[in-house]
């Protein structure tokens, strides 16, 4: 069947030269091959996109980079030092984890998540992510749950975190402990955004950018230069309150909204998509909601192979081949990956004839090449009119040992063994900074380097640079709220008397006399999960006018009735559709931006108990948590 049979609805002006554009690609198959023949037709996409012709968009590209080497930024940081800060901060956030398996066995804690994300994390840090100072609110930041001892490493070394804290990793009780995941409700001056459990940081994010633009348009609060970003792994996309909600962020134009997927193949089992391709499957799914999407697949090593891949049977072999098949790539010898990915083909072999076994095992992954990495956010923060998700391919467990890394057991490993430390330490070349005797101990040690060490100076500069720390919650009010006048309260005060009033109506006219009142009002955020009919709600269509970022393009069915459904770029209410999750989301927003951004707003989530409480239970607790 032709899955595109509109083009047989459309008028054929001329038969005779449509058989002559088809007969020459039937001829370039012939002649110049399939690699050929789709070249030319992408081509001639790219052009008529363009030209704005209205062609249908691709929603899968070829699996290699999307931003080609040629249009690849300078990199403006310092090489060596980022390095060197990178393989300290690996060492301590897999410490951190040991040494409290060590003393509480079972404990937990995860290696492995922040080992495949370290790279994606500290190019963030030291380029893009902007801090708090002054009056300066910076850029939200969702965390990955499971990629907390990375951050609270990066804290130890910026000197927000002591040596005794880092060793009540998990362990609480008593006070001054770290907790397990980011909760502001546990470290209130130190996490911002409750990320676990999983989904709720994507599903938080979407909402909180949108309420962001709200802030905006309705001239609360100049949100115009903060981005929101937010971590996730590919398997937690699996997740409903991940993908649930992607189409609003593209209908709403959250070009404020970033996401960067650390695509290492693997969740707390096994494989992704073993048989499949997860980034393919996400670029098509994120594509066809509207996104721009990033892929950041290989790394600087592979430049040279693509260029010169004139047949496109490199392209075609990286194309076809399946996750599981990668992610045995990434434990096997240069031997086994020349023998079984590039041997099969003859003109694949000859490709990499001139590199040696250990020079194919080390052809590095997108995700951990930081000059593919910063292109890929310099891109994205440029992007004007839609939000961005980066697919950045890695590999779990990256650097932590030939036991650990790209195993189907590396998220539930706890531990390492003395041998397995040291081999860790000499890849992370750190024999200088921590001897041998120190890891026989029971205790291996964190390392900082001292205060006026080019690493430590590097740190404190980039971020004075970017205005302060990340993560970091702060209280200061920036706009403070005034109370309502009293007389809003008094018919209430005086009760209904003998007539019967209900719960709705009486709440209906609380919240209009609430908004009505002047300093106060504006502040209020009204939360509707498209029930506003049901409790007798409507009566504030057209009195706050209902929030829409594009305004109302059109004159509604009911413009005449004094209920009318108006919609407006500065509307009041967040009408948000059959969506008791996203309602919670932007409570949630709404309900912690005088900690977000200083500037306290009063949200009302209105929604029927007996449906809506079994969709939200887990965000109620985060919405608690933050």
């Amino acid at each position: 069947m032709d899955l595109d049979q509109f083009v047989s609805q459309l008028p054929d002006s001329d038969p005779g030269e449509t058989v002559e554009w088809l007969d020459s690609l039937d001829a370039v198959i012939n002649t110049a091959g399939k690699t050929r023949a789709r070249y030319l037709v992408s081509r001639l996409t790219e052009r008529a996109r363009e030209l704005q012709i209205g062609t249908p968009a691709e929603v899968s590209t070829p699996y290699i980079n999307t931003i080609p080497v040629e249009e690849q930024p300078w990199f403006p940081g310092d090489e060596e030092i980022e390095k060197r800060i990178r393989q300290y901060l690996r060492w301590n956030a897999a410490m951190t984890v040991i040494y409290a398996n060590k003393n509480a066995d079972g404990i937990g804690g995860h290696l492995s998540s922040y080992a495949s994300s370290a790279m994606l994390l500290e190019v963030g840090f030291n380029h893009f992510f902007r801090g708090r100072s002054g009056t300066l609110v910076g850029d939200h930041v969702y965390l990955q749950g499971h990629a907390a001892p990375g951050i609270y490493a990066r804290a130890y070394l910026e000197g927000r975190l002591s040596e005794e804290e880092m060793s009540k990793f998990r362990r609480e009780i008593g006070g001054g402990g770290l907790s397990s995941y980011p909760h502001p409700w546990l470290m209130p001056e130190f996490w911002e955004f409750p990320t676990v459990s999983m989904g709720l940081g994507p599903l938080n994010s979407i909402y909180q950018a949108r309420f962001s633009k709200y802030l905006l348009n309705r001239q609360i609060d100049d949100t115009s230069a903060t981005k929101v970003w937010c971590f996730l792994g590919d398997g937690e996309t699996d997740e409903p309150e991940t993908l649930g909600s992607i189409s609003l962020a593209s209908r709403e134009q959250l070009d404020n909204l970033i996401w960067v997927v650390n695509c290492n193949l693997q969740r707390l089992d096994g494989p992704v998509r073993g048989n499949g391709k997860i980034i393919q499957e996400l670029e098509s799914v994120f594509r066809g909601a509207g996104w721009n999407v990033i892929k950041v697949v290989w790394g600087a090593g592979w430049d040279e192979l693509l260029s010169r891949d004139v047949d496109g049977v490199l392209l075609s072999k990286m194309n076809s081949t399946p996750d599981g098949e990668w992610q045995r790539y990434a434990i096997e010898s240069g031997a086994y990956i020349r023998e079984h990915f590039f041997g099969p083909d003859p003109r694949l072999r000859k490709l990499v004839e001139h590199l040696s076994d250990d020079q194919l095992r080390a052809l590095p992954r997108g995700g951990h090449d930081y000059k593919k990495v910063y292109a890929a956010y310099k891109s994205a923060v440029e992007t004007k009119g839609a939000p961005t998700v980066i697919l950045a391919k890695t590999v779990k467990g990256w650097a932590l040992g030939s036991t650990v890394e790209g195993r189907n057991a590396t998220h539930s490993i706890k531990k390492l063994s003395p041998a397995e430390i040291l081999e860790f330490r000499d890849r992370l070349q750190l024999t200088e900074q921590i001897p041998e005797s120190a890891i026989d101990a029971e205790a291996p040690p964190l390392y900082r380097p001292p205060a006026d060490s080019p690493e430590a100076m590097y740190l404190a500069q980039r971020r004075e640079a970017l205005d302060g720390f990340v993560p970091s919650r702060s209280l200061q009010i920036r706009r403070p709220l005034a109370l309502p006048d009293p007389s809003v309260y008094e018919e209430f005060a005086k009760g209904s008397g003998t007539q019967a009033v209900s719960t709705t109506m009486a709440f209906t006219r609380l919240l209009r006399g609430l908004c009505r009142s002047e300093n106060f009002g504006p502040r209020v955020v009204p939360i509707i999960p498209d029930e506003a009919r049901t409790f007798g709600m409507e009566v504030l269509f057209r009195e706050l006018g209902i929030y829409a970022s594009q305004g109302q393009l059109y004159e509604p069915v009911d413009h005449e009735l004094l209920i009318s459904y108006v919609e407006s770029k500065s509307g009041q209410l967040l009408e948000e559709g059959i969506t008791e999750a996203g309602s919670l989301a932007s409570f949630t927003a709404a309900g912690t931006s005088y900690a977000t951004r200083g500037v306290p707003m009063v949200p009302f989530f209105t929604l029927y108990s007996m449906f809506g409480f079994q969709r939200v239970g887990d965000l109620v607790w985060a919405a608690a948590d933050a």
